[in-house]
């Protein structure tokens, strides 16, 4: 009864199953499909049954002489196919990969009568593998360091700068204006140290008020103020021998500067509500967009404060002085979002270049980032068009920024230039300018090779 039952709904097993199957006969004729393979090749069962399988064109398939002078599928010759990765044409002559397997079928007195085959459409996993492909060439793009791109040369000594200031346990102060990639740089900082396996904790000083602050960066005992149920380990602590990155550090209140002076200078703090000291040896990178000299000459920051976290300075460009880095980046993030999104957008057209050039960026690489984003969301076509921009980046004829001069030459005149300063002061060595260039030796081979240097 069992073995009725199954016969009965055996078309609506094989109907379920996602992969495509096919059953041909001794001729290659077909016999029957599933769904599945109506979905994968496009045609319907009312066009494939009765047809040989060759008009699915595959191009793994073979076919073998038979003694008589017919030619038949060398299938039936081998017995079985495993994990034949292949392509098959589909209805409107696209074409299709598949893993494809196969096996002959006998009668009961064991006489051949055809053969089953399945096939498994690889689309979504080739996309996947594309998509893998992609970030790897992005994690391995040769004008980046750890995470921040630029070719420029204002944007090479900030590299040199920041692999310098890993080195050292000194506090460190990151200038910038907003939107300059700080944190980036913080982080980086970090990486390139030997703190690198150690914490590295964020506080935004501008995020908490002034007793949430003090409870954050050192901690509290239980019952130290109202709702302090028990007791809570700081910032500090949580950062053991490794980084504390205190961003817009300009809006830190002087009650807490005081406090943090003394946790430089003494490496120990004390919790809210308790007078132990507790040692650390943790060190601080700390950013701001503000000029802080400025705010010591109105008092709204401790002079004594200031150089102390001030030890050493890191300056990062704006994108208006480094209009050469926008087409690196431009397409880093272009390449970003349209993974994200899988629109089928193909570029950026050269017009929608040369608009993002001639703009001066106040809000540095997050606006140019957010540009794209707003772009994939307006653009209907195959390139990214000016107009696809937010309208104050295209519309902008009046008063547009001219370029420094280093803008004016070609990528790849900034990227020779920039080669030729580091083996310049690396006398000639590749592994040195490699590493003052942030790329690997193989890179630097082949760029010199490239550039005829």
């Amino acid at each position: 009864m069992f073995e009725k039952e199954v016969n009965t709904y055996w078309k609506t097993v094989v109907d379920t199953i996602q992969d495509g199957v096919m059953i041909v006969d001794k001729a290659g004729t077909i016999i029957t499909i599933n769904n599945a393979f109506e979905t994968i090749t496009g045609y319907t069962r009312k066009e494939l049954l009765g047809k040989s399988c060759s008009i699915l064109n595959c191009n793994t398939c073979r076919r073998v002489r038979k003694t008589n002078g017919n030619d038949y599928c060398a299938l039936f010759a081998n017995g079985c196919l495993e994990k034949q990765r292949c392509m098959v044409m589909r209805k409107h002559g696209s074409y299709v990969q598949v893993v494809k397997n196969a096996s002959i079928l006998k009668d009961s007195n064991g006489n051949l009568t055809g053969a089953v085959e399945t096939i498994t459409d690889l689309t979504d996993l080739i996309e996947k593998e594309v998509q893998i492909e992609t970030f790897r060439r992005e994690l391995k793009a040769e004008d980046r360091f750890h995470g921040i791109i630029g070719a420029s040369i204002s944007m090479q000594r900030l590299f040199d700068i920041i692999a310098n200031a890993a080195k050292s346990d000194a506090p460190v102060i990151i200038h910038g204006e907003s939107g300059t990639g700080k944190e980036l740089v913080a982080k980086a900082i970090h990486n390139c140290s030997p703190r690198h396996q150690k914490p590295y904790i964020k506080v935004n000083c501008a995020a908490l008020n002034e007793s949430l602050l003090e409870s954050e960066l050192f901690g509290h005992v239980k019952g130290a103020f109202t709702g302090a149920i028990k007791s809570r380990q700081g910032r500090f602590e949580a950062a053991l021998d490794g980084d504390i990155f205190l961003d817009e550090i300009g809006d830190m209140p002087l009650s807490t500067q005081v406090k943090l002076l003394r946790v430089i200078e003494e490496k120990v703090i004390e919790r809210v509500g308790d007078h132990r000291p507790v040692p650390i040896h943790t060190r601080i990178i700390s950013a701001t967009n503000k000029d802080l000299w400025q705010l010591v000459k109105k008092e709204a920051f401790r002079e004594d404060f200031y150089y102390r976290i001030n030890v050493i300075p890191i300056w990062i460009p704006p994108l208006r002085e480094r209009i050469g880095d926008i087409p690196l980046m431009a397409e880093s993030f272009f390449r970003r979002i349209q993974l994200k999104s899988g629109k089928p957008i193909q570029g950026i057209s050269n017009e929608a270049l040369e608009t993002l050039m001639q703009y001066s960026w106040p809000g540095n690489a997050r606006e140019l980032k957010s540009a794209f984003e707003y772009a994939f969301v307006s653009c209907r076509e195959k390139m990214i068009a000016p107009h696809h921009f937010p309208a104050k980046i295209f519309q902008h004829n009046d008063n547009r920024y001219q370029p420094a001069d280093e803008s004016v030459i070609g990528l790849d005149e900034i990227k020779k230039r920039r080669l030729i300063d580091a083996l310049h002061r690396s006398n000639g060595n590749q592994s040195k300018a490699a590493q003052v260039l942030g790329i690997s030796r193989t890179s630097v081979w082949k760029q010199r090779k490239r550039y005829n240097i």
